[in-house]
């Protein structure tokens, strides 16, 4: 329908977002400074950190990178969806 929002756009913006996000948390593990940075962003949620960060994995990073693409295009391309629907509704 004329005037809906482009699913696709939105699933790659989202799927791009959230992979990008998740690299850069690869990076800190790698860089080692993942626990570091865990040990200060829960006690700022008042939650304790029973978490440690394991070793830095290249193919872990990549799956965790991948996946997060996929979960984003998928939660936006339904978002999306859900919005054009909702939108022919309304008006």
């Amino acid at each position: 329908m004329k005037g809906d929002c482009n699913k696709n756009l939105a699933g790659l913006t989202t799927g791009i977002f959230a992979a990008a996000l998740h690299a850069l948390w690869a990076i800190l593990v790698l860089l080692g400074v993942g626990q570091t940075y865990l040990d200060w962003i829960f006690p700022m949620h008042f939650v304790g950190n029973v978490y440690s960060v394991l070793p830095f994995s290249l193919g872990t990073a990549a799956v965790l990178v991948v996946l997060a693409f996929v979960g984003g295009y998928v939660l936006g391309w339904l978002f999306t969806a859900l919005w054009n629907i909702l939108a022919t509704k309304v008006k």
